[in-house]
């Protein structure tokens, strides 16, 4: 399982940004992006649920925070990058795996310093965890298909 090698300050909540608190902050911020689908809750009132609601002292809380934020906010633009590659319409996707393509979206587009193939094996993880049976095999293909579009110059170097 490739994981993330680059490092940012230590949270607030003092999980840092090692590979595994980083993994732990996505599937954070997974869970409150898909209770976001559903609530008309303020993104800030989620934040504070889940902070309350889980144990954060081995989350990269910043990552969370920005995954969670970034996300939201960003949601339309986010969609356009990948609908493209859909079979289906974006409000027919499943509200895992939709909340895990716009993870991986926002993180290609703004999270240059993860590399690509930890972007894509993240969000297959992912849903390996938390969504459908074969959701996985969906997520790698549209994020493998994303890739190139978002990271043309990493992902080039990459096949040569």
């Amino acid at each position: 399982m490739a994981e993330d090698t680059q490092t940012t300050p230590p949270s607030e909540s003092g999980g840092g940004s090692k590979p595994a608190n980083r993994r732990r902050a996505r599937a954070l911020a997974l869970q409150a992006l898909y209770q976001r689908q559903f609530s008309d809750s303020p993104v800030s009132q989620i934040e504070a649920e889940f902070i309350t609601d889980n144990d954060m002292e081995k989350v990269d809380g910043l990552y969370f925070r920005e995954l969670l934020y970034g996300v939201d906010r960003n949601r339309q633009s986010l969609d356009r990058h990948f609908e493209n590659f859909l079979d289906r319409s974006v409000e027919e996707l499943d509200p895992i795996e939709l909340a895990i393509l716009r993870i991986g979206a926002y993180e290609l587009e703004h999270r240059i310093d993860v590399p690509y193939r930890v972007v894509v094996n993240e969000g297959i993880e992912l849903a390996k965890r938390f969504g459908g049976t074969d959701g996985h095999k969906y997520i790698n293909s549209i994020l493998d298909r994303l890739a190139p579009r978002l990271r043309s110059s990493e992902t080039r170097s990459r096949k040569t």
